[in-house]
């Protein structure tokens, strides 16, 4: 019988990806060479993510983008991506930050049984996720991690749906491998829980650059467009912790009417380079936005959050300048002094 991704009863399962700590890589290939011994997570994704571009399940066959570094002090990165801006499904409507699960809606139950690549699954470990392709995708290897689509869930990060995409991240021998969730009001398409993975094959400011300690577990990055409230997982150990103060944080944003975004990273500790390296988990609070904006040059998420542009028209690529692009960023966020309340409020509530 052909599988769903909601997993009715008696349906096939897709493949099991099973690991244990020994297959977390904690030293990522290095930059000069980001892809020169990838792990078996890299390619059974990978190999899995081409098989199915050439079997035409994305809404697009992607090639190699054009790209280019904006001139100024941020260096954001700018990437055409015109086939993702006209072929993708699009967003859906939202309405809230507390939007329920609609199932009349587009949901991760209704991807076809070729579009799953495996289900990860530690012994003993977080809840498995499924891996799925991102029919729209960003760059290659783009995939979704779906915590079990038959729970229905709403777009709400929850502690172990973190969780196992962090281990997901060390699993990855490629630096550039980063994980990300987008919540509701802050560019989220499908009201589903989700994460994202993909590979991008540049480093970014933010996974070095020091940041401001507000407390013992958090601190405040401002390198790149957009200030970020820093957490940092030293090595496996730290994943659960990390994963539960980030979803506090989270909660804490949403109680405020405030959207989230959250980008794991490998990166230095916060007081930056000099210490071992580790995951950098950065959760950005903004303002909401429930449908387009009128006039914005491009959606913000966690890649523009983060500096990386998948712009949607030629003109608009060519011609975009940091200055542009940094006030359409911005425009989403908090003002400098709410910023820095937040924190407080944040570092108190983790303290506790």
């Amino acid at each position: 019988m052909a599988a769903t991704a909601g997993g009715e009863p008696g349906e096939a399962s897709p493949e099991e990806f099973v690991y244990s700590e020994e297959d977390f890589v904690l030293q990522a290939a290095g930059w000069g060479d980001p892809g020169s011994a990838p792990s078996r997570f890299d390619r059974a994704l990978l190999a899995g993510w081409s098989d199915r571009m050439e079997r035409g399940l994305f809404r697009y066959r992607l090639g190699a983008l054009p790209t280019r570094v904006l001139p100024g002090a941020v260096r954001l990165v700018a990437q055409l991506n015109e086939q993702r801006s006209a072929e993708r499904r699009p967003p859906q409507p939202v309405r809230s930050l507390r939007d329920p699960f609609d199932p009349v809606a587009f949901n991760f139950t209704r991807l076809r049984p070729a579009e799953l690549l495996f289900r990860l699954r530690r012994a003993g470990g977080p809840e498995p996720l499924l891996v799925a392709i991102n029919a729209s995708p960003l760059e290659r290897g783009h995939v979704l991690l779906l915590p079990e689509p038959a729970r229905r869930l709403p777009q709400a990060l929850t502690a172990p749906a973190l969780r196992g995409a962090l281990e997901a991240a060390l699993l990855s021998a490629h630096p550039g491998f980063r994980v990300g969730f987008n919540g509701l009001g802050g560019g989220a398409s499908v009201n589903h829980l989700h994460l994202h993975g993909l590979y991008l094959d540049r480093p970014l400011p933010l996974e070095a650059a020091p940041a401001e300690p507000l407390g013992p577990r958090l601190a405040l990055l401002r390198a790149g467009p957009a200030p970020a409230f820093l957490f940092f997982a030293a090595g496996p150990a730290a994943l659960e912790p990390v994963s539960r103060a980030v979803c506090r944080a989270a909660e804490h944003l949403g109680a405020a009417g405030l959207a989230c975004n959250v980008l794991a990273t490998r990166g230095d500790p916060p007081a930056g380079p000099g210490g071992g390296r580790g995951l950098r988990v950065l959760l950005w609070a903004r303002r909401p936005l429930f449908g387009p904006k009128a006039g914005e040059p491009f959606a913000v998420a966690l890649c523009e959050l983060a500096g990386l542009l998948p712009l949607p028209a030629e003109p608009l690529y060519r011609d975009i300048t940091e200055e542009q692009a940094l006030s359409a960023i911005r425009q989403h966020l908090l003002p400098e002094p709410e910023l820095l309340h937040l924190g407080g409020e944040l570092a108190r509530l983790l303290e506790r």
